[in-house]
């Protein structure tokens, strides 16, 4: 037992292989690439016959991948998957999930909803829309904050100093140095309109329309984001599927808070 447990009087027990297997985790969710074995056991100061037998457990049970070219080791979606399990992630989802659909109904178009994670925007569900076709992320998928449509709006609807947080949190991430005073400036806009409709930034004839999911503290806990597809022979309703989708998010949010609006 530690000196400063005796001093507290509280009681500490020791965990090894468990307190290794989280610094490996932690370790693959901070880096901004795959990592090998050698460069793992150096970043968390151990030799590889340490963390040899751990990173196989990972791997079998699922949490970690290798690249069989490159040997280097990554993060798997299976953390993720778990925290929807908990019950603020299960409250969102079961409050979610019919607006979803209702939205897809309503827009032929599919809506995702989004949420922030350490830096990163993560999808969490989508509802399939249109008659003939439909445009789907996957579940899981994510990019850095700052440089989504759908994280800009997260970010928008935050305290001050919960933002500037977040923020650190993309410029963890980022490969280059983020436009601080852009940023806020494009946030403070988003934020007075109360939602943001912009061409996407990665593909042709997409047009992003993301709203805010505000939460009981009345700061945004995730974001619902619809990639309109555009084509020829249809008229584009990008007015009416922002009013779908403001109305759905309001109704989300009254579920998820008590407040009354």
């Amino acid at each position: 037992m530690a000196d400063d447990a005796k001093e507290s009087g509280k009681p500490t027990y020791s965990a090894p292989a468990l307190t290794k297997g989280l610094d490996v985790l932690e370790l693959l969710a901070e880096a901004r690439a795959p990592l090998t074995m050698k460069e793992i056991a150096e970043g968390l100061g151990r030799s590889k016959n340490e963390i040899f037998r751990m990173l196989i457990a990972l791997q079998e049970r699922q949490y970690i991948e290798r690249n069989a070219e490159t040997d280097a080791y990554s993060l798997t979606d299976k953390l993720f998957k778990l925290g929807l399990h908990t019950p603020s992630a299960q409250d969102l989802m079961s409050a979610a999930m019919p607006e979803l659909t209702q939205i897809a109904g309503d827009s032929n178009q599919s809506p995702h909803l989004v949420v922030f994670n350490h830096g990163l925007t993560v999808v969490t569900a989508a509802a399939p829309g249109g008659e003939d076709m439909a445009f789907t992320l996957r579940l899981g998928y994510g990019r850095l904050a700052t440089d989504a449509t759908s994280g800009h709006v997260i970010l928008a609807f935050q305290p001050p100093k919960v933002a500037a947080r977040m923020i650190d949190e993309c410029a963890a991430h980022s490969p280059a140095p983020l436009d601080r005073d852009a940023l806020e400036k494009q946030l403070r806009t988003i934020r007075a309109d109360g939602y943001w409709m912009r061409e996407s930034r990665d593909f042709v004839g997409i047009t992003d329309i993301c709203c805010p999911v505000i939460g009981p503290d009345g700061s945004a806990v995730a974001s619902i984001i619809v990639a309109y597809i555009n084509r020829h022979t249809r008229e584009s309703r990008h007015a009416y599927t922002l009013e779908v989708l403001r109305a759905a998010c309001d109704r989300i949010s009254m579920k998820l808070s008590p407040r009354v609006r």
